[in-house]
């Protein structure tokens, strides 16, 4: 999961949540999701005989390519406005929870939020798995792995911490991450299995990615967090190191005594319990939305190296896979 940022074009409306001294505002109130706002009235009212959509939109470039097919079928088939929010992970969910956007199309996992609002408070509904498979991980390009083996297991890291120092993390290894607010358990991690390193941020995916394509360009070693599905693979081919196997005995442990790699995890869709009622045409499809790794790192290559805007990449994906939309519509 990482940072890109949307493209601006006529047909993309993204709103902020009540603009950017509001979203200000809704952040200081919900913190990490614990402050019940489920009883807030959207502001995002839809004008009458209006049909709307509003999607909420991660900042990793494969929640934006999500979000850009279903756009435009939505549009252009379908006959609705839509609208985006950028959220980040957990404020998506009180987003949704309070009715201000409509759907989550990519979720990784917030164990949390869903029990607050699906199972005890029953404001949002699963829609369904998104048809990718998604897995985080510690990786280390493919180019230094071939010539040091051993990197590959969290054991022998320390005897490379010397070579992954940077101006950012010392005297000690630099583990690079994204953006603070993904889902992370690097900073434990490197803590309790006792390593030689420091957790240092990007800020963002696109970051994330340039410091990785300038590394890989140098033909320099790194140690990066990472995740699939993601188009950079294709790029710069990598190689996961080994962790502690998951366990859900390890997953169930407090954030901070996190030992263990993460899971892997089918991605899924969580949609505003009105608007799963009330939603007829678009909340019906939006469940149906369903397409592989392959289909979403083809609209996030687009986007992301190809420097097309979502709208052409989305246009360019949909012209190529009637057979695999056409299902969503039917």
């Amino acid at each position: 999961m990482a940072c890109t940022h949307l493209s601006t074009s006529a047909r993309t409306r993204v709103r902020t949540l009540a603009a950017v001294a509001s979203a200000a505002a809704l952040l200081a109130v919900t913190g990490c999701g614990a402050a019940d706002m489920t009883r807030q009235a959207s502001p995002f009212a839809a004008p009458a005989g209006i049909r709307t959509v509003t999607l909420s939109v991660q900042s990793w470039v494969g929640a934006q390519a999500n979000v850009a097919v279903a756009q435009q079928l939505l549009e252009d088939r379908l006959g609705y406005r839509v609208d985006l929010v950028q959220t980040d992970e957990v404020p998506a969910w009180d987003a949704l929870s309070q009715g201000r956007v409509d759907a989550i199309m990519e979720d990784w996992g917030h164990p949390d939020q869903e029990k607050l609002y699906v199972h005890d408070k029953k404001t949002i509904v699963p829609g369904g798995d998104l048809g990718v498979t998604g897995h985080i991980g510690w990786y280390v390009p493919k180019y230094w792995a071939d010539q040091h083996p051993d990197v590959t297991n969290w054991k022998n890291l320390d005897k490379y911490a010397d070579e992954l120092r940077t101006p950012e993390s010392g005297n000690k290894g630099q583990l690079m991450d994204g953006s603070p607010s993904y889902v992370t358990n690097d900073t434990a991690l490197v803590k309790n299995l006792d390593l030689d390193y420091k957790v240092v941020f990007a800020g963002s995916e696109a970051a994330q990615i340039t410091q990785m394509q300038q590394f890989a360009k140098q033909r320099k070693p790194f140690l990066s967090y990472w995740y699939k599905p993601q188009w950079l693979f294709n790029e710069v081919p990598m190689v996961e190191v080994k962790l502690p196997a998951y366990t859900e005995e390890c997953g169930a442990k407090d954030a901070k005594a996190i030992d263990c790699a993460y899971p892997t995890t089918p991605l899924q869709k969580y949609l505003n319990a009105d608007f799963a009622n009330r939603g007829g045409e678009a909340a019906a499809f939006l469940k149906k939305f369903h397409w592989s790794e392959r289909d979403q790192n083809e609209v996030s290559e687009l986007i992301a190296s190809e420097k097309l805007s979502p709208e052409k990449a989305a246009e360019r994906w949909i012209d190529t896979h009637p057979g695999t939309w056409k299902k969503w519509i039917s």
